[in-house]
């Protein structure tokens, strides 16, 4: 299927305190994020920190964020597992709670194969009615899902599109290429944006967006409008910035930088670290030139 969600969709956060998600905070970004333009909001995907959140948290989490936008902006709910079971029954959660689609990250360590993926995703899209987007991420999953299968998972009906976060722009033509039409592409690398988009990407599911949504939306409508001189005028300001948002592994810079902002998102739940006082000083200078208001 094509069309259900285009535009800017913005990799959440999910901010921590003491006590667990700070509620309070994540409603001020996600007021932050309509403000700025952004279009839909993934929730308890790779830049939330689903896996060391508890399923009460992760529950609440959705819950919440659905009540929040009140239909003012799509909710997309990041769902996918290791284990199709647990895909499985997390889809139908987020469906039952209310969210808009979901996004399924591909199987990570098991290393399925092409024929299971394929399977992987039929059995998500089997068990809901909502929107599934195909997450392709193989730096951590070390699963890559190929054009060819892609495009099976195009004739799947409620199959919405897959977010390419691969890196390699040859692979992502060719599954442009196959798959046109019949499912859209979303932009998984902030760096890729601008060409994701002019060969024909539906959106991009950023991470920058989290500090910077109406800069991120200006790129894209850009683009949208054929101005391809003044997107990249737009990508070219943006791109020190987005290098910043990865100068240590994600989420763990973004996280810095709505502190940055005011916001209260807390610290990465470990295994994750606080971002390093050098990268720090980095990120925030790069956020100034942006014209972001930090504190």
């Amino acid at each position: 299927m094509t069309g259900f969600c285009n535009g800017i969709l913005t990799a959440m956060i999910t901010p921590f305190d003491e006590y667990g998600v700070n509620f309070t905070e994540f409603g001020k970004m996600i007021e932050y994020q309509i403000d700025g333009g952004t279009d839909a909001l993934v929730v308890l995907g790779t830049t939330g920190e689903p896996a060391t959140m508890t399923e009460d948290e992760k529950t609440e989490t959705v819950k919440y964020a659905v009540k929040k936008a009140a239909g003012r902006i799509k909710i997309i709910v990041g769902a996918g597992s290791n284990d199709t079971a647990k895909a499985v029954a997390a889809s139908k959660r987020a469906e039952e709670l209310g969210a808009d689609g979901v996004l399924a990250v591909t199987p990570y360590y098991n290393k399925c194969t092409q024929k299971g993926l394929y399977e992987y995703y039929k059995a998500i899209c089997s068990a809901v009615k909502i929107p599934v987007i195909a997450y392709n991420v193989p730096s951590r999953t070390a699963v890559n899902i190929l054009p060819e299968t892609a495009e099976k998972l195009a004739y799947i009906p409620n199959m919405a599109g897959i977010k390419e976060a691969s890196g390699n722009m040859a692979q992502v033509c060719e599954t442009m290429r196959r798959i046109r039409g019949k499912m859209d592409l979303f932009s998984g690398e902030d760096f890729l944006n601008l060409p994701m988009l002019a060969i024909g990407g539906a959106g991009l599911i950023s991470v920058t967006s989290n500090i910077a949504p109406a800069l991120v939306k200006k790129m894209y409508n850009l683009v949208k409008q054929n101005k391809l001189d003044e997107a990249n005028a737009v990508q070219d300001f943006l791109l020190p910035l987005e290098d910043a948002c990865f100068l240590e592994v994600n989420p763990i810079p973004i996280k810095a930088a709505y502190n940055m902002l005011g916001f209260k998102a807390g610290t990465p739940r470990a295994p994750l670290t606080e971002l390093e006082d050098c990268n720090k000083k980095i990120l925030l200078e790069e956020m100034k030139k942006a014209g972001l208001k930090t504190i």
